[in-house]
């Protein structure tokens, strides 16, 4: 048997597991919040799936599916895995209808299921026919960012081929370009995108606006009415650009100084408390008048409290993904990649954002959403403008050593 990295997760992980999935991103349904992307990456119903004999560690040089038998051209079907809630549904709830007008223009039939509901438990379903060397019986899946990282250090997605894409490569977004764990997108390409922002009460505020980690930290007006989120990937990383570093290569220097800094937040009372989505209730009352959030939250909120707002703060803010990739041994990869390219036209883009309400990262689609919903085409929490695009930054893949040793550190912080 070989260890893998959950084999050696430390107290500390096993209560970060624990707060994602109780009040975190694993505790948000769809659509109108943010669901798990991983504090760990581990759910604790998934720690015996991936400690099991025969999974490798999940690193290795050679990483990348070699390609498998494409029946495509014979076989004039595709199978997608996915989310609930994450794809458009017809009128009366009826019908896919992106998915229809797909099969009508190529012929290629879909067949779509909404079986993906945590990371790691979708992973233990596919994991023993990936280690087998087998098809998982999923031709396309989308998984969150560092499930996908996982999965292609593992060998367990397979390249894709630059000639069936071309809308995605000239469309895809620059800021979902070039993930550390994936390079110019070789093997997978972005669905969805998930913002951390920063949001207030513009009431419990007294009307100033906030728009900085810094001022979260030191504006005693905010003494004790601040709050920053349980995750330690949105509030290490927003912290971490505050004090001008990137969190796609940061130091350990530089989390320590991260951390030191929010110490002190802590030491001086600045903080009320680290939170999972239950920040959303305190904020919508006032007894929280600004945080570090998830903005699905403050698309929701913002529909019921017109004092809620957002703000980018001018050092950038954290942006994580949710990402298509075709398994090994899928038997339809073609189809798969036909299927990916298409939801990066414009048009098609358009419609499934208008109905999921996450960052859209295809490029040129506001033109196309404003003829569905002309509120949504000027939402920056769905259509970044270039200028905030600009500003997003992602958490660079961490080692296990790294993840240990940063997860006990914040775990101390928030006194968890």
């Amino acid at each position: 048997m070989q260890e893998s990295e959950a084999a050696r997760l430390s107290t500390a992980q096993a209560a970060a597991i624990r707060r994602s999935l109780t009040h975190g991103r694993g505790a948000l349904t769809r659509r109108s919040l943010l669901r798990a992307s991983g504090a760990g990456a581990l759910t604790l119903g998934g720690l015996g799936v991936l400690s099991a004999c025969g999974i490798p560690p999940a690193k290795r040089d050679d990483a990348g599916a070699a390609a498998s038998d494409d029946h495509s051209a014979k076989e004039k079907r595709v199978t997608f895995s996915n989310w609930t809630e994450y794809m458009d549904v017809g009128e009366d709830d009826r019908g896919r209808p992106t998915l229809e007008a797909f099969t009508a223009r190529t012929g290629i039939t879909v067949e779509y299921t909404e079986d993906i509901n945590d990371n790691v438990e979708f992973f233990g379903k596919i994991k023993p026919q990936l280690a087998a060397g087998q098809d998982t019986g999923r031709d396309l899946i989308v998984v969150t960012d560092w499930l996908a990282a996982r999965l292609i250090r593992l060998g367990w997605a397979q390249k894709l081929d630059p000639a069936n894409l071309p809308h995605a490569f000239a469309n895809l977004s620059p800021q979902f370009r070039s993930p550390d764990w994936d390079p110019g997108r070789a093997y997978s390409y972005a669905w969805t995108g998930i913002p951390t922002v920063i949001a207030y009460n513009r009431k419990a505020t007294g009307g100033r606006k906030v728009d900085s980690v810094t001022q979260l930290l030191d504006d005693p007006e905010l003494k004790g009415r601040v709050s920053f989120l349980s995750e330690m990937r949105d509030t290490v990383g927003m912290t971490l650009l505050d004090l001008g570093k990137d969190p796609a290569a940061f130091t350990d220097a530089d989390y320590d100084a991260a951390i030191g800094r929010l110490q002190k937040g802590v030491d001086r009372k600045q903080i009320r408390r680290f939170t999972g989505n239950d920040y959303t209730a305190d904020l919508s009352k006032g007894d929280i008048a600004a945080c570090v959030a998830w903005a699905g939250d403050i698309i929701q909120l913002r529909a019921d409290n017109p004092d809620i707002e957002f703000s980018i703060p001018a050092a950038g803010y954290i942006t994580s993904s949710d990402n298509l990739l075709v398994p090994a041994g899928a038997r339809h990869k073609t189809n798969a990649e036909k299927l990916i390219d298409y939801y990066y036209e414009p048009p098609v883009a358009a419609r499934l954002a208008a109905y999921i309400n996450y960052v859209c990262p295809v490029d040129g689609v506001a033109a196309e959403l404003a003829k569905i919903d002309p509120s949504m085409a000027s939402d920056p929490l769905i259509l970044p403008d270039r200028e905030m695009a600009a500003k997003s930054h992602a958490f660079r893949s961490l080692d296990a050593g790294e993840e240990t040793a940063y997860e006990e550190k914040f775990a101390t912080l928030i006194g968890a």
